[in-house]
């Protein structure tokens, strides 16, 4: 069985924003995106929500979050090792941004989105790239491969 998680792709002038990971056991000390798991009863609009508040305190309109790409994506370091990943964006939040998970989060930092930092965790580069070509689907790390399909 395939764990569900949300991605949020949130910008500003160019800037994208990214979160340090920490302490966690997986991926630690690299970029990722504010993201975390669906639970069990929740629509993948509450996820990417709920994550948003509990990791960067802002409150996102669920109504104004789109799928950008949706990763099925095979990890032999996860546990179950296949994962469904929806990366959303949204256009506008309210509250004031920080980081509500310093011991999971090193820091929140916004970054050129065309220039990226190098130590940003590769499946997310990945799909930021497909995003950026309007691809909607991708398999990831399944026998070294990708299949895209728009």
């Amino acid at each position: 069985m395939a764990v569900a998680a949300v991605y949020l792709i949130l910008s500003k002038n160019g800037q994208l924003l990214l979160s340090r990971r920490a302490n966690t056991g997986y991926e630690d000390g690299k970029f990722g995106l504010v993201a975390g798991h669906v639970e069990s009863g929740e629509s993948l609009r509450q996820a990417m929500a709920r994550e948003a508040l509990e990791e960067a305190n802002i409150v996102i309109d669920e109504a104004k979050l789109d799928l950008a790409l949706t990763m099925h994506r095979f990890s032999s370091t996860s546990q179950p090792p296949e994962r469904l990943d929806f990366f959303m964006t949204v256009s506008s939040y309210s509250g004031e941004l920080s980081n509500m998970e310093p011991h999971k989060c090193s820091e929140l930092a916004w970054f050129d989105g065309n220039n990226l930092p190098s130590d940003l965790i590769e499946y997310i580069r990945e799909a930021l790239s497909l995003i950026a070509e309007d691809v909607r689907y991708c398999e990831y790390g399944w026998q070294g491969s990708r299949m895209i399909h728009s």
